[in-house]
């Protein structure tokens, strides 16, 4: 991650999309796979033309469109009907290409706890676990501290275990 530059202006999106599209279509890729993922490369720029003017240069262009192309797969993933849709026909939602044993059963268990979740908890499950960030990398995304995010991730462990226990 490059450091902020604190008021920077947001590039043009067309700039964007050539600088960073495939960076941004490989991150897609870790929650959907075929054309769809196309599908949702132009949302996330398409999210961009409408709503660029909301960086305020406190990461750099890159961090940033990290967070909003992770945030526009969440949110996507979150709506009732598309996730029916995933459930039905991958059995849990495809956040990331085949994996580990362990990996799969932490997607399980956070499929599980998806409606219990706040957007940020799931956000930061996604960056440690699925991604493999780290604590100090997940707070400098969401304008955290490190220390933040180690209590938030305690907080997910507790539940995950009360809904293994329940």
């Amino acid at each position: 991650m490059s450091a902020p530059d604190a008021g920077a202006a947001l590039p043009p999106v067309n700039e964007l999309y050539a600088r960073h599209g495939r960076a941004v279509l490989r991150r897609i890729r870790r929650f959907y796979d075929g054309p769809e993922a196309e599908e949702v490369l132009h949302e996330v720029f398409e999210t961009l033309l409408r709503h660029g003017h909301t960086f305020r240069g406190e990461a750099s262009p890159t961090t940033w469109l990290y967070r909003v192309t992770t945030r526009h797969c969440l949110g996507r993933l979150r709506n009732e009907r598309r996730r029916a849709e995933l459930f039905e026909q991958h059995g849990a939602p495809a956040w990331a290409a085949p994996v580990t044993p362990a990996d799969q059963e932490t997607r399980a268990t956070l499929a599980r706890l998806w409606n219990q979740l706040d957007p940020e908890l799931l956000e930061i499950a996604v960056y440690h676990w699925i991604d493999g960030l780290p604590r100090d990398d997940i707070g400098a995304l969401l304008g955290v501290t490190g220390r933040t995010v180690s209590n938030r991730l305690q907080q997910l462990v507790k539940l995950a275990r009360a809904e293994e226990g329940a």
